[in-house]
């Protein structure tokens, strides 16, 4: 049997979308899985163990591209076709795709045209990984895996470099605004740790500015050591593996440290963690502003700007809320 799964939104649904990968193959360790994602997401999946191939769609030659994919994909002819792309695009390519069965979301506008259709509904205390295994518990069963990585020896020793002490990773930044813990807020976090342990930013190369400017503003400048952009995906995930805990905006650095089942604390700015697409680490902690805001969520994926102005979801968070994780994670850390 031959699947193929498409997932072609952000980072972070790309990893959650692996949980799938996991599943399937448990259940049926013979069958081919080809996996679908946007271009930038690829190199997530290199060496995956239980990848066939990893189909890359490039939305920037979004037609020429698509079409490209649509006449390999058709080919193919799939004997299962799982999209879990909630999206016109996507839903368009599925019902196109020559697959024997067609798998989709029941809010996909293709949908009719799918051969077996589920609802997403948001549900409190229901995760996104619980919602994408209903695509295909009809077939398998109704257990859930969690999402998974797999770096390879290369990118732990990439990183092995950055690991002679113990250290804390922080990713500050996010593609919106009102989910970012603001600049100042990681300035007074990393003030109050001093030097006892490094101190790793991560981010993409855009977010290396922002990250510079972070560091610029803290006392012990040579603790703190900027890695936007100088390490890949893979790399980051295994650099996050081996930290005494990962700070983390409600963002795609939290499902890295899910995927490596890696010490995490969200931060919830704007988003809250009932939408469905928190951390699944083993020792996962969520801080958030501990009062009651009527403005807040604003939104189920943030947004550019504060609505109200004030962004009290982000800056009223109090660092001894976060250090009180810290040190919860480093009695359970042993060295």
């Amino acid at each position: 049997m031959r699947i193929l799964v498409i997932q072609t939104a952000f980072i972070g649904d790309a990893i959650l979308a692996t949980a799938l990968l996991e599943k399937l193959h448990a259940q049926m360790p013979d069958c081919q899985i080809d996996y679908l994602v946007r271009k930038g997401n690829e190199g997530l999946f290199k060496g995956h163990p239980f990848l066939n191939e990893v189909l890359i769609w490039d939305k920037k030659r979004k037609y020429k591209s698509l079409w490209s994919l649509l006449g390999k994909v058709r080919k193919t002819r799939y004997d299962k076709l799982i999209c879990i792309q909630r999206f016109g695009t996507m839903g368009f390519f599925t019902m196109l795709s020559n697959a024997k069965e067609t798998i989709g979301f029941e809010k996909n506008p293709f949908s009719a045209f799918f051969s077996v259709k589920v609802k997403h509904e948001i549900e409190p205390g229901i995760h996104e990984v619980n919602r994408n295994t209903r695509l295909i518990s009809f077939f398998t069963d109704d257990k859930v895996f969690r999402p998974k990585l797999y770096p390879a020896n290369a990118d732990f020793s990439k990183v092995s470099i950055y690991q002679e002490k113990p250290y804390l990773v922080m990713a500050p930044t996010s593609v919106w605004f009102t989910k970012q813990f603001p600049e100042s807020q990681w300035v007074n976090l990393i003030n109050s740790l001093g030097a006892k342990y490094k101190i790793y930013l991560l981010g993409a190369p855009t977010d290396f500015d922002a990250c510079e400017r972070i560091i610029n503003q803290v006392k012990e400048k040579e603790a703190v050591v900027n890695l936007s952009g100088k390490l890949s995906l893979l790399e980051s995930s295994a650099l996050m593996k081996g930290a005494v805990l990962n700070f983390v905006n409600d963002s795609a650095p939290m499902h890295l440290a899910s995927s490596m089942n890696a010490p995490v604390c969200a931060i919830y700015c704007s988003t809250i963690p009932g939408f469905g697409f928190g951390p699944l680490s083993d020792f996962a902690r969520i801080v958030a502003f501990e009062g009651e805001l009527d403005c807040r969520p604003c939104g189920l994926h943030g947004k550019k700007e504060c609505p109200e102005g004030h962004f009290r979801c982000g800056f009223d968070i109090r660092t001894a809320q976060l250090l009180k994780v810290l040190e919860e994670a480093t009695d359970m850390t042993v060295y």
